[in-house]
């Protein structure tokens, strides 16, 4: 009897698309349900923390891949309190027991690594410095400060120089080559939301004369810079990029989504880059999703390696978007968090735990962090 229930379920696993192998380039992928970068505000003065090597471990699957909350590339990247970096050696051992706990289940880890921009405010930044932009453009609203619970309004940035952008683009080449040094598989560059990538591409906020502002191509010269830096550093094999060419978080938005997008994804072709993640055009200033007849196919059918979707996915349109080759793999955020052991919940299509939305940017080391049930 054993052999026929053995088959049973190779039978329904294979009925599952989401929990079907997949090849990430040099990655040997067990099921294509991905960990979501999640901010959460529990790397005090910038530096991971033990208390992550659990998070991640708990949501650890072998042959699963996670890739790692948003990393400050340098001492100007900041722009939320207790966020973590990864450009001083303090940070790189400190990350390097937190990727062990993935390694030590088989899960595949990559870094996400990011500049904030003009989505900060002094009190982050270097000397009381301005925060850099493609622009003078302020943010409207408001900020919370580094002590985690005052509020000030956006900062107004500074917009770079010309000869300052090279540093810049050696600051991400220098924070993958630590993420590689700290024993990640490789790295995500965040190119979506609002940051620093974003405000270079989108054309609401990109006001520049120079090369890297008016046209598309001009506006897409720094994010492809950063690529090719990270490319040559660690090797395409190792590299991933999310964009968010719909979605207008932090007063980010573009007149042409869908030739942002389009484009981009053409031009990511000439570095060979690992993957493209891309979020749906349904999250646009919130991350509930909303209506739209918006599509990522044409930037999915353009794109040569790998493509990512994430944006308010569950498991059955998570499973529509595998078995129609709408995406390769779907990234979960909130319900990843909410529920550690996710792939397998798919799998046996089991109820899920209910995230809360009130401890995801707590300091707290436990609550709301590690201790989401996992299934008896």
């Amino acid at each position: 009897m054993a052999g026929k229930e053995n088959t049973e379920e190779k039978q329904s696993k294979q009925q599952i698309p989401l929990i079907t192998p997949y090849q990430l380039g040099p990655f040997s992928l067990s099921h294509r349900v991905v960990l979501a970068p999640l901010t959460r505000q529990k790397s005090y003065k910038y530096i991971p923390q033990p208390h992550a090597i659990l998070y991640y471990s708990q949501r650890t699957s072998p042959g699963g891949l996670l890739i790692a909350e948003a990393t400050g590339v340098s001492d100007s990247a900041q722009g939320y309190p207790n966020t973590p970096g990864i450009w001083t050696e303090e940070q790189v051992e400190a990350w390097k027991p937190i990727v062990n706990g993935v390694h030590e289940k088989g899960g595949v880890f990559f870094c996400q690594i990011w500049h904030s921009g003009r989505a900060s405010h002094v009190d982050y930044q270097p000397n009381g410095q301005a925060p850099l932009s493609s622009t003078d453009r302020k943010i409207s609203g408001q900020i919370v400060l580094p002590n985690g619970k005052d509020l000030a309004d956006y900062s107004p940035p500074r917009a770079l120089k010309i000869e300052e952008i090279p540093h810049i683009v050696n600051d991400f080449r220098l924070a993958a080559r630590n993420a590689i040094k700290a024993g990640f598989d490789g790295v995500e560059i965040h190119g979506a939301h609002g940051y620093l990538i974003d405000q270079f591409m989108k054309d609401s906020i990109n006001n520049r004369t120079d090369e890297y502002g008016g046209t598309l191509a001009n506006r897409c010269r720094f994010p492809l810079e950063v690529v090719e830096a990270v490319a040559n550093e660690i090797g395409g094999e190792r590299v991933g990029i999310r964009l968010s060419p719909f979605a207008q978080y932090l007063e980010s938005s573009d007149s042409d989504p869908e030739a942002l997008g389009l484009y981009m994804a053409e031009a990511l072709n000439r570095y060979n880059i690992l993957y493209a993640h891309y979020v749906e055009p349904r999250l646009v200033t919130t991350f509930e999703p909303v209506a739209t007849n918006k599509s990522l196919f044409p930037m999915r059918k353009a794109f040569k390696g790998s493509f990512l979707v994430a944006g308010g996915y569950g498991r059955e349109d998570g499973n529509e978007a595998i078995s129609s080759d709408k995406a390769d793999l779907v990234v979960y955020g909130r319900i990843f968090l909410a529920n550690p052991d996710l792939p397998k919940r798919f799998e046996l299509n089991a109820p899920l735990n209910k995230y809360d939305r009130n401890t995801f940017y707590s300091p707290d080391p436990v609550v709301g962090y590690t201790d989401y049930p996992f299934l008896e």
